[in-house]
């Protein structure tokens, strides 16, 4: 039972749901109320959806695995007590469940490759992963790299929901005028730019929560680089735009009368990023840095679950 809890804790579980359920209310509640309206069955719907919801959550531990295998000396200084690969969890067998979970993932790709329209599944699959390893070794050291590189993995997790969409989208387009494109491009945007954005801006915080071990072993990060009051202006300039943006949806949502969505917006989402803007600049100590990023970790969650209001409006 200490083995299985701690490989749970190696492979981040709670972070894996989030993965789950970011693509299930991106294809339940955005893209398939969409192609119902247009009077067309999805493509990946069924066995080829949960494959592809599968193989990114294997991704995703396996990155969370051999990011903990590099990071071994750094966490024993930034989070000693918590430690779980060579002290729970043998190296070796570190590893061997990286290659098993990357091999798997990919494998489930290049199933939904040959069985449907979409030829890009099994590449896409093969880039994250190697970004993900090369994330660990080196990137997440350098300046902004390895925080831009996790962000966008984080928004591809919902881009490759349209995207394998797309490989039929050409082909409908003659008997679908029903389909509304623009809507599907819109709200992938919408998301996207969300998951981007509010990752960045996490992962620029727990650097800033994890700058005393990365220095002593020499990362680039930029709370070493630029300093702490430099980092966190940059966050917070993200913050402005996030909120601004957010704010500013809400006034087009008005003219359709979404009401609901837009007080759960307001409250739940708008209103924490007032707050974690706020405790950004008075933060000082790691424990202020990781209750903010808990906060934005809350945010996330509650931005993915606004998904239900495309199906409640449908």
């Amino acid at each position: 039972m200490r083995l299985i809890t701690a490989f749970l804790r190696l492979v981040r579980w709670p972070n894996l749901l989030f993965i789950i359920l970011t693509q299930v209310m991106f294809e339940y509640c955005v893209l398939q109320p969409i192609f119902r309206h247009a009077g067309i069955h999805n493509n990946i719907q069924g066995v080829y959806f949960l494959l592809i919801c599968f193989s990114y959550v294997l991704m995703g531990a396996a990155g969370y695995i051999i990011n903990d295998y590099f990071d071994l000396n750094i966490d024993l200084v930034n989070k000693p007590g918590k430690v779980i690969v060579a002290k729970i969890i043998k190296r070796r067998w570190v590893l061997v469940w990286h290659i098993i979970l990357n091999f798997l993932a990919i494998a489930c790709n290049i199933y939904v490759d040959l069985h449907t329209s979409s030829k890009i599944a099994g590449i896409t699959s093969f880039v994250c992963v190697i970004l993900l390893f090369f994330y660990s070794t080196t990137l997440k050291k350098k300046f902004l790299i390895g925080n831009v590189v996790v962000a966008a993995i984080t928004a591809w997790s919902i881009i490759v929901l349209t995207w394998l969409e797309g490989s039929r989208f050409f082909q409908l387009y003659h008997r679908a005028a029903n389909l509304d494109f623009e809507k599907i491009f819109r709200l992938t945007v919408l998301y996207t730019g969300f998951a981007f954005i509010i990752s960045l801006i996490r992962e620029v915080v727990k650097d800033m929560e994890d700058v005393e071990g990365d220095r002593r072993y020499g990362c680039k990060t930029m709370p070493i680089v630029w300093g702490t009051m430099a980092t966190k202006v940059f966050v917070s300039v993200w913050f402005t735009v996030l909120i601004a943006v957010l704010i500013a949806i809400q006034f087009y949502v008005m003219h359709f009368g979404w009401w609901i969505s837009i007080v759960y917006t307001v409250v739940l989402i708008i209103t924490p990023l007032i707050k974690a803007f706020r405790l950004l600049f008075p933060a000082r100590t790691p424990e202020d840095y990781h209750r903010l990023s808990s906060l934005i970790k809350l945010v996330m969650l509650t931005g993915i679950l606004s998904m239900v209001f495309f199906l409640l409006y449908s």
